[in-house]
């Protein structure tokens, strides 16, 4: 009797441990699932079946086989695509470790400017100082292999991925040079190359010019270095050209801000999702700026050049010479992930100090002058052999070049006919190239080159500039003369 009521009561027991058991196991497994789902909100949406279908299918059946982190970053690709935002991106692996080095201050590499020509990597400049200028690279290299390979019909992002690489590692260029009979091999160590961004000389009349082509790690250190050299030289005005400029890092554009702005002025404002924070940016100047300023923009100047032309205008009393900007006034922050992929996405809006927006709406100028028509010429395709009886944009492009540098090769039509070709054959021989009445990669090299030469000579936008400037000078001028006359 005993026994079985000690047997009843264990029996009791391993059910009610057998019930808390089965309690726990699945308050712990709801526990879990709900811990899944609050860190990969993803896998609450009914799509992810789908997503996970797809990918295990994949990895299971598909034909040829597949690479299980490809598809993945594949899918984080798609994402970003699925926006539909042009300026949100995904970049896997290497893919993000170039794109975070197009902002550093350096590159390393061997240090020289390239351009195609018929399909070869011709050298068009030597950075000074750099190991291509010491090894005696010279304009007009044809660089024909790198370490052995050909670069014969290679891209140009395969030549510098193989030219780049660690400091101090060594890379072997293979050289053609007019004049020689053989190509030749030059072992370079390859070293660390800043990047210049900012470019400064002075004008007639005490007009300091400054062009920041884009606004990278060290931008703002070049800026002021620029400036201050202007300055020691008798800097009345700063002539700012912003043209052609994308944009880049905020605290570069904040940096170059800072010295021409008068300090606590917004610079700008940063709206984020939903209004949920709003940043005011204002100017940290350490030494008081007195000159008058003018910027140049074009519809090419984007998004942070966008920024500093209005908060020069908004905040410092700056007069804008040329276009409409382009229009992006949306901010981008790219995060690198643990394998060196990037995350670049939309998380924001500026505004102008004066609360005025940028985004699909652009900059209006002071001052609208437009560049000639032939600055807007597309390039010509320098593997590409253009001759009587060729038809097509391309023909009617090198057309209107000619005609531009003040050769007549009949009317415009896209038709290369005996005319065109007469106009070819003088410009070669203008320019000292072999007169074959074609154009190919040489003579199409050049004939940009002289209409670049020509633009920079004309360029109706910085005369402009200029002579506004001047006369904000002349304005600054008269109003300090007449201060001083009343202190007196």
């Amino acid at each position: 009797m005993g026994t079985d009521s000690g047997w009843k009561r264990r029996g009791a027991a391993l059910l009610a441990m057998s019930a808390m058991l089965l309690l726990v196991g699945g308050s712990g497994f709801l526990l879990g699932k709900w811990w899944m789902t609050m860190r990969y909100p993803m896998l609450k949406d009914p799509a992810f079946a789908n997503l996970d279908y797809t990918y295990r299918k994949i990895m299971s059946d598909y034909l040829y086989g597949a690479d299980s982190t490809e598809l993945i970053h594949g899918a984080a690709k798609g994402m970003t695509a699925a926006l539909g935002d042009p300026y949100s991106a995904y970049y896997a692996g290497e893919e993000g470790r170039e794109y975070v080095q197009r902002y550093d201050d350096h590159i390393v590499g061997i240090g020289v400017e390239i351009h195609v020509e018929d399909g070869e990597f011709v050298v068009t400049s030597a950075y000074k100082g750099a190991p291509a200028e010491q090894a005696g690279i010279r304009k007009g290299d044809v660089i024909v292999a790198v370490d052995g390979v050909s670069m014969r019909g290679k891209s140009m992002q395969e030549l510098v991925s193989r030219t780049r690489g660690e400091e101090g590692t060594k890379v072997t260029i293979t050289i053609r040079r007019d004049g020689l009979t053989e190509p030749f091999d030059v072992t370079l160590e390859r070293a660390k190359i800043p990047v210049t961004t900012v470019h400064a000389e002075m004008l007639e009349g005490g007009i300091g010019k400054v062009q920041i082509t884009r606004f990278a790690e060290g931008t703002g250190k070049e800026f002021g270095k620029a400036v201050d050299e202007l300055l020691e030289q008798g800097m009345e005005g700063l002539l700012l050209d912003l043209r052609a400029n994308p944009g880049g890092l905020l605290s570069s554009t904040l940096e170059v801000a800072s010295r021409l702005i008068p300090k606590d002025r917004v610079i700008l404002e940063v709206v984020y999702k939903d209004d949920r924070k709003r940043l005011t940016y204002t100017s940290t100047q350490r030494v008081p700026w007195d000159k008058p300023i003018t910027v140049l923009i074009d519809e090419s100047s984007a998004s942070s050049a966008e920024v500093l032309a209005a908060a020069l205008r908004e905040s410092a009393g700056a007069k804008l010479v040329g276009m409409k900007t382009f229009g992006k006034g949306v901010v981008q922050t790219f995060r690198p992930l643990k394998d060196g992929s990037v995350l670049k996405l939309t998380e924001s809006e500026w505004l102008t100090p004066n609360g005025g927006k940028i985004h699909n709406t652009g900059i209006r100028p002071d001052v609208e002058v437009a560049l000639p028509d032939y600055a807007s010429l597309p390039a010509l395709p320098t593997d590409e052999v253009l001759k009587v009886g060729s038809l097509g944009q391309n023909v009617r492009t090198a057309e209107l070049m000619l005609e531009a540098i003040g050769y007549d090769p009949g009317e415009p039509e896209g038709i290369y006919d005996e005319q065109t070709a007469a106009a070819v054959e003088q410009f070669q021989r203008d320019e000292r190239l072999t007169p074959t009445g074609t154009i190919s990669g040489r003579t199409a090299y050049k004939l940009m080159e002289r209409l670049r030469t020509k633009l920079v000579e004309e360029d109706p936008q910085l005369r402009e500039a200029v002579r506004t400037l001047r006369g904000m000078i002349r304005t600054a001028g008269g109003t300090a003369e007449r201060r001083s006359d009343g202190a007196g």
